[in-house]
């Protein structure tokens, strides 16, 4: 380790098991706690069902906290803190019988409000019949005290309020009336996306990832707020090493969001050769525009952690095994250490239950 962020995959994993996964277990059974709180009985279940069902993507997310040096704690609170917001709003988002896009919009101003700690705060549930007083409201001003903390300068703050609102949009667009879904989808492709970007699905994809937020807060951290490459990191997440990260998810519940009739970007390609192709594109293209970042063998590690990790979820039995080989291969041999790493812990944990 070097400044003390892990450059080998070994050492990467070893500090996750030592210094990250406990403190992400102790900030989650605290929001667990305070969820089972909440007098809403929709509410608290779709509470504690966020934090049970989801809670891999704040294991996931916190590795982002080795980036903020002294401030680690720090980072992985914000982490946590900031992930389970964004689960929380799926689920009353995915699983409530409103389609009300408003609704969604005014229930997802809570993210942008815990990214800037000045702002007033709105009435989250204003739109729907479900209220709670407190849960929502303590996640939100755990981020913004740690924001306040981070100090961002505005090339900072702005960057981090970019990658949220496009992530908050996709939330509204994806929710609504499965009939109105896809052209609201594509209009909001053409009317926000680059060149850079010519599939509407993977622009969507780049914008469903917290991971930019979570670098760039870790970073500002360790710099006191001041971060002269804040640009260069979120045109490097967004949209390359998100949309890698949110193809993946989709790519192992392809199958079954099939059958549950659930929209699924990887469907959205002529056929399997394509989406193979597209997928190779963005491994190579985040190793490509990784390499000239600041800890650039630690972001690479992402990458291969994030290939491994989903292509050895059990899902991927019902996928063509050649895709998953050259995938792994294309990231690197880390992403090999990760996926067999994930097997065996995987194994373990089934054991153990």
């Amino acid at each position: 380790m070097k400044n003390g962020i892990p450059r080998r995959p070994a050492t990467l994993m070893y500090a996750v098991y030592k210094h990250i996964m406990p403190r992400v277990r102790t900030h989650l059974e605290r929001w667990k706690r305070e969820a089972a709180l909440i007098q809403n009985k929709e509410l608290r279940e779709q509470a504690l069902s966020s934090i049970e069902s989801k809670a891999f993507h704040c294991y996931g997310g916190a590795v982002y906290a080795f980036l903020a040096g002294n401030l680690l704690e720090d980072a992985v609170e914000f982490i946590v803190a900031y992930q389970t917001i964004s689960d929380y709003l799926d689920n009353l988002c995915d699983r409530s019988t409103s389609l009300d896009p408003a609704d969604f919009a005014m229930l997802h101003n809570s993210m942008r409000e815990a990214l800037d700690p000045d702002s007033e705060l709105s009435d989250w549930y204003s739109l729907r019949n479900d209220s709670e007083d407190h849960y929502l409201k303590m996640l939100v001003k755990t981020c913004r005290r740690i924001i306040k903390k981070t100090a961002p300068d505005e090339a900072v703050q702005k960057q981090i309020l970019r990658l949220n609102e496009l992530y908050c949009a996709l939330q509204v667009h994806k929710h609504v009336n499965p009939d109105e879904r896809l052209e609201r989808l594509l209009s909001w492709y053409e009317a926000e996306s680059s060149d850079e970007l010519q599939y509407w699905q993977e622009f969507a994809a780049a914008s469903g990832s917290t991971l930019g937020i979570f670098c760039l807060i870790s970073y500002a951290l360790s710099w006191k707020g001041r971060l002269p490459f804040a640009k260069r990191v979120a045109d490097v997440y967004f949209p390359h090493i998100q949309c890698l990260h949110i193809m993946l998810d989709y790519y192992i519940d392809e199958h079954e969001d099939e059958q549950e009739g659930d929209l699924n970007f990887c469907s959205f390609y002529m056929n399997k050769d394509e989406l193979g192709r597209r997928i190779d594109s963005m491994i190579q293209n985040s190793l490509d525009q990784t390499a000239l970042m600041p800890d650039a063998q630690f972001h690479a590690m992402v990458i291969q952690g994030l290939t491994g990790l989903y292509l050895s979820d059990p899902k991927t039995r019902r996928q063509n095994p050649f895709l998953k080989k050259r995938w792994l291969k294309m990231a690197g041999p880390g992403s090999y250490f990760f996926y067999y790493n994930s097997k065996i812990y995987c194994d373990l944990v089934q054991k153990v239950r």
